[in-house]
């Protein structure tokens, strides 16, 4: 499998159809061998319902799906996906519909011909109100400075990365807005690329401005401390060698 995308999903039951086609049209011209795993994240609508009209159509043999007994957020349903891919790459996209499938191919790209270990997408043109991204720029410039890393937008749920970089992710609420960062400190090498950025068509956001806000600084010490106390080792040699290094 080349290719596993995760995608997390709550109350999304006006989208998840439509994102499924899109993804479908996006990876096909590819060449890739793909794979999409949806976490539904203990919605109360109707997206499971529609989730199985995906996995039980067509181009079923690329979809599977994973329901959470109750609303955990975005980091636990993500990390459930991150334990159940089978590619060598994986990608992550929101399940609102504002993250485009047809940059993947792009980001795969970079990954395989310029030998980087994590693409992360900034978007190049916001389509979210004023207020929202101006809380989203101070966001980041925040987090960069506190963390010591710079990454243009961490908020950007459009990225693609080598499947080694997982045993490296920490499981914690707010390991989403993280992910690059947690890459970097233990050596994988980032790069970034501009992606599209759609309006949100139907249904509503989930996440207030100041209910990330101060979520986002709490967890900003736990990743301070990971970056004060934590090492970076890497095998070189094994013996007897019965697996890869």
């Amino acid at each position: 499998m080349d290719l596993s995308i995760v995608i997390p999903v709550y109350n999304e039951e006006e989208n998840v159809q439509e994102l499924a086609f899109e993804v479908k049209e996006a990876l096909e011209p590819s060449g890739l061998r793909w794979e999409c795993l949806w976490i539904d994240d203990g919605s109360t609508d109707g997206t499971w319902d529609r989730l199985l009209d995906v996995a039980q159509g067509r181009s079923s043999g690329h979809h599977r799906l994973y329901g959470l007994e109750r609303n955990t957020g975005q980091s636990a349903a993500l990390w459930v996906g991150f334990q159940r891919c089978r590619g060598r790459l994986i990608a992550t996209l929101d399940g609102d519909g504002q993250n485009d499938p047809r940059d993947l191919p792009r980001l795969v790209a970079l990954l395989d011909h310029d030998g980087y270990d994590f693409v992360q997408g900034y978007r190049a043109t916001r389509h979210d109100s004023l207020k929202r991204r101006i809380a989203s720029r101070i966001a980041n410039g925040f987090r960069n400075f506190f963390t010591g890393k710079s990454v243009r937008d961490v908020g950007c749920s459009t990225r693609v990365f080598r499947r080694e970089c997982l045993p490296y992710l920490p499981p914690f609420k707010g390991l989403h807005r993280f992910l690059p960062t947690l890459a970097m400190y233990q050596g994988f090498r980032l790069t970034e690329m501009p992606v599209r950025h759609r309006p949100r068509r139907r249904g509503i956001a989930k996440y207030g401005i100041f209910d990330r806000l101060w979520v986002g600084i709490l967890d900003l010490f736990g990743v301070w401390w990971l970056r004060r106390r934590g090492f970076r080792c890497r095998l070189a040699r094994a013996y007897p060698k019965q697996e890869p290094l």
